[in-house]
């Protein structure tokens, strides 16, 4: 079966219902997406798959076979996304577990609402948990990012 993680091809010789999160973590490499609850209800394991938030832990690879996905590590390799910088001018993490997943919803929402309201992030954000509850702190960084 044939990937594009990152804008790399991969071939990857996997059973065709794997879940996509086992297939970036064990086979690929790529640790940055989590593992968190297993049905795609807790939002650790989001990727990207064109401007499409998905849960990895819950998609079978074959779904993504010929798709462009992105994960946390492809979002940009200097930490230079705007959602990398505010989350960092925020102080967005506390344990951090989510983070990954929170970044790559939050990427997908801006793909499609460039500029947010408090409204549309909350509606979006809605199915991603963290067990910190840094909610407000999340919703600041997407607002800076939007500006740029």
């Amino acid at each position: 079966m044939n990937l594009n993680v990152n804008n790399t091809n991969y071939e990857v010789n996997v059973p065709s219902e794997m879940p996509l999160l086992w297939v970036l973590r064990d086979v690929l490499g790529l640790t940055g997406t989590k593992f968190g609850c297993g049905v795609g209800t807790c939002g650790s394991c989001v990727v990207l798959s064109g401007n499409e938030a998905i849960r990895s832990c819950s998609t079978p690879v074959s779904d993504c076979a010929d798709k462009k996905i992105v994960t946390i590590e492809g979002l940009s390799n200097d930490m230079t996304h705007p959602l990398q910088i505010a989350w960092m001018q925020v102080g967005v993490p506390q344990c951090g577990y989510c983070q990954s997943g929170q970044i790559m919803s939050a990427a997908a929402l801006l793909m499609t609402i460039p500029k947010p309201t408090d409204e549309d992030i909350d509606r979006e954000m809605s199915s991603n948990i963290c067990r910190c509850g840094t909610y407000n702190k999340i919703r600041e960084a997407i607002h800076i990012a939007a500006i740029g």
